[in-house]
């Protein structure tokens, strides 16, 4: 079970936390501890130790979120924290990275985003605690090994740690918001992210609801990965889900009627490499999955239309009893020396 430690002064925010995670609660998945600042959160890590990750305001009386952030990095190095701030500004975000902040959520709280940020930094902290506990196990070579084999040893056990990785067999889906750059070109900034907002919502939503896990934004993208049993079944389900709800969408913003962007899509399933991708050095790294598989399906969402649901031929032949497709077209994709049968699964 993951304790995690909310920040903030706000009187209505631990009953908000409760409501909002009551199943994660109830299931004993998380355990929510709260303070009202700085200094509070400082003495409840000091009086429970194995506290996971804090989630932070920045702006709060006595010791503010961002000073939070230097003391968490003094006390524990594995203890990772994500700031949560009305105080959205460049300043306000470089100054949190810098002082070792995980990540950086903007008020007011979409709980779908905090609990995929909460997820992917739980699964960080857990790579830190196997690490350590790995390198604990061996210092009982302290008693047979000369140090400097030791020490050569914990570090390079350390670095391979954190860039351990496996071959996965999963389904990557690529949703991208079609026609949404030219919106962003003529509208105002507001109206552009309350938009691409509600729609991300959509599709996030449909992925959890199929046990996808949401991996990353891009620009107007969203990335999604399926695994385990009937990975490809049910990224097929919630493409088709997400599809049809966008397509029911009349009026997504108040006085915009006009803007009704569909999504295009695209979904490959094989093997994939799972892993921490990104810089040792700079101590930032991304938990995710790479390989052709990945490339391809953001080259077949590429291929598809507005409104499409596109697959290649190999995964037509696993799904055409349970789903209803079409053939659309031969096309040649990037990189790949042959023309690749794409189709439309329909329903």
């Amino acid at each position: 079970m993951a304790k995690i430690l909310v920040v903030d002064d706000e009187p209505d925010l631990e009953q908000l936390i409760r409501q909002k995670f009551r199943r994660q609660i109830r299931e004993q998945k998380y355990e929510f501890l709260f303070a009202q600042n700085g200094q509070e959160a400082i003495e409840k890590i000091q009086q429970e130790p194995d506290v996971d990750m804090v989630l932070s305001d920045i702006n709060m009386p006595v010791v503010d979120g961002l000073t939070l952030l230097s003391k968490i990095a003094e006390i524990s190095p594995i203890i990772k924290a994500v700031i949560i701030s009305a105080y959205g500004d460049m300043d306000n975000i470089r100054t949190a990275m810098n002082r070792g902040a995980f990540d950086f959520l903007t008020k007011p709280v979409d709980f779908s985003d905090l609990e995929i940020t909460m997820q992917k930094t739980l699964e960080h902290v857990k790579q830190l605690h196997d690490t350590l506990n790995a390198i604990k196990e061996n210092n009982i070579l302290r008693m047979y090994v000369d140090e400097n084999v030791l020490n050569f040893m914990n570090r390079r056990e350390f670095e391979t740690s954190m860039t351990a990785n496996e071959t996965i067999d999963a389904s990557v889906v690529f949703m991208d918001i079609c026609g949404f750059t030219a919106i962003s070109e003529r509208e105002k900034p507001d109206t552009v992210v309350r938009l691409i907002n509600k729609y991300f919502d959509v599709m996030v939503k449909g992925i959890i609801a199929h046990d996808g896990i949401v991996d990353k934004f891009m620009g107007d993208a969203v990335m999604a990965i399926f695994k385990g049993d009937y990975h490809l079944d049910r990224a097929i389900e919630a493409s088709l889900m997400v599809r049809n709800q966008i397509d029911t969408i009349q009026d997504p913003l108040e006085g915009k009627s006009d803007f009704l962007p569909k999504v295009a899509i695209g979904i490959k399933s094989g093997e994939m490499i799972s892993g921490n991708i990104g810089s040792v050095t700079l101590k930032r790294l991304d938990y995710t999955v790479i390989g052709d598989t990945v490339n391809t399906a953001q080259r077949l969402q590429s291929a598809a239309k507005a409104g499409q649901i596109i697959i290649g031929e190999s995964d037509y032949n696993l799904i055409k009893d349970s789903f209803s497709c079409k053939q659309v077209d031969t096309v040649t994709l990037k990189n790949k020396s042959n023309p690749v049968v794409i189709y439309e699964v329909i329903s």
